[in-house]
């Protein structure tokens, strides 16, 4: 915990059945005012918030959840209580800010007067429990510097937040990049700083889990590219494409090669069976050189990338799945990766 307190800064914690968890991340938060945005829990949490001296804020059900939607009713209140607050950090309920980020994160904003948003380094809370949960800290393992979007997790100038209008609540994914790709059009910056801001509990024990959080990338390659086309400042058209050709483009290749083969045996369509497997193999090992290079382990470097190659399928079915929403006039629903029997069977630690 920040040992004094920031009377120019405070929190806003969102979550939904987070149990426990939520008790160790408000506990973090000290230093500053704190509301906790609640999403239908079901659970204590709301009671967890209450006797940790955080305001409050129930979603009203007869609107959609979204994280967006939370961290804009919860800086409301937020503002509201303390209108003199100038800065404002975010933080889902299944984290816990680090010692010293706070300071760290308040004097690169104070110094730096064109940057709107600053996060650090978030790290898993248990990578041994699952390789699913290294993934997620060999994914957030990223450089220092500018940056072109942040996380769920960042402290921001709440000046640059309201000139925007905060975060898109419709959003149900990817409300982030999206809200960065707005501050940046206003020439804001963001920045990453390379200091520990906060640990998090992915939970993630089950390969459905990762599916479905791949799944959710998909999703949000593809509302950036239907709100902003294929702008470079999102990045999205390149990741579109080589989900693309790797889930759909280079498998029917193949099997139209394998036809070839069949029909006309020879060196030729032979060579080009053989050309599609070493592909995807050149493709991992391209991206485990890229994480040793980053300074990971060869297991973690190794779990990385399969993940990576697999992974273009769920995000092409992501992509997939946003098209039909639309064209069939549906609203998208939240795609959630944790459920609860999974997040009580992970071990705690002190």
């Amino acid at each position: 915990m920040p040992e004094t307190p920031h009377p120019a800064v405070g929190f806003v914690a969102i979550g939904r059945n987070e149990g426990p968890r939520l008790g160790g991340c408000l506990a973090s938060l000290g230093g500053g005012p704190v509301v906790y945005v609640d999403s239908g829990s079901s659970d204590d949490s709301l009671e967890r918030a209450r006797a940790a001296g955080a305001l409050t804020v129930e979603l009203d059900l007869a609107s959609p959840f979204t994280a967006a939607r939370a961290r804009n009713l919860g800086l409301q209140r937020l503002r509201a209580a303390h209108p003199d607050v100038e800065y404002v950090q975010f933080v889902d309920g299944d984290c816990e800010l680090r010692a010293g980020w706070v300071e760290a994160g308040l004097a690169a904003l104070r110094e730096r007067p064109d940057v709107a948003v600053v996060c650090g380094r978030r790290r898993e809370r248990f990578p041994e429990a699952s390789v699913y949960n290294r993934l997620c800290d060999v994914e957030w393992d990223t450089p220092a510097g500018e940056a072109a979007a942040c996380g769920g997790d960042a402290l921001m100038r709440v000046a640059a937040l309201a000139e925007v209008g905060g975060y898109d609540p419709t959003l149900i994914a990817g409300e982030e990049p999206e809200l960065c790709l707005r501050l940046r059009r206003r020439r804001w910056r963001i920045l990453r700083l390379p200091v520990e801001m906060t640990l998090h509990d992915a939970a993630m024990t089950r390969w459905t889990q990762w599916w479905r959080r791949a799944l959710r990338d998909g999703h949000v390659t593809a509302e950036l590219l239907a709100r902003y086309g294929p702008s470079r400042e999102h990045g999205r058209l390149r990741r579109a494409a080589s989900a693309w050709f790797w889930a759909v483009g280079l498998p029917l290749a193949g099997a139209l090669a394998l036809g070839w083969a069949l029909r006309s045996p020879g060196p030729v369509p032979v060579a080009a069976v053989a050309a599609v497997p070493l592909l995807y193999l050149s493709l991992g090992l391209r991206v485990a050189r890229g994480r040793r290079r980053a300074g990971r382990s060869a297991a973690d470097a190794r779990a990385y990338a399969v993940s990576c190659v697999l992974g273009k399928w769920p995000q092409t079915a992501g992509m997939a799945r946003y098209v039909w929403l639309r064209a069939s006039g549906r609203a998208p629903r939240l795609i959630e990766y944790k459920d609860l029997p999974a997040v009580e069977a992970l071990p705690r630690r002190s």
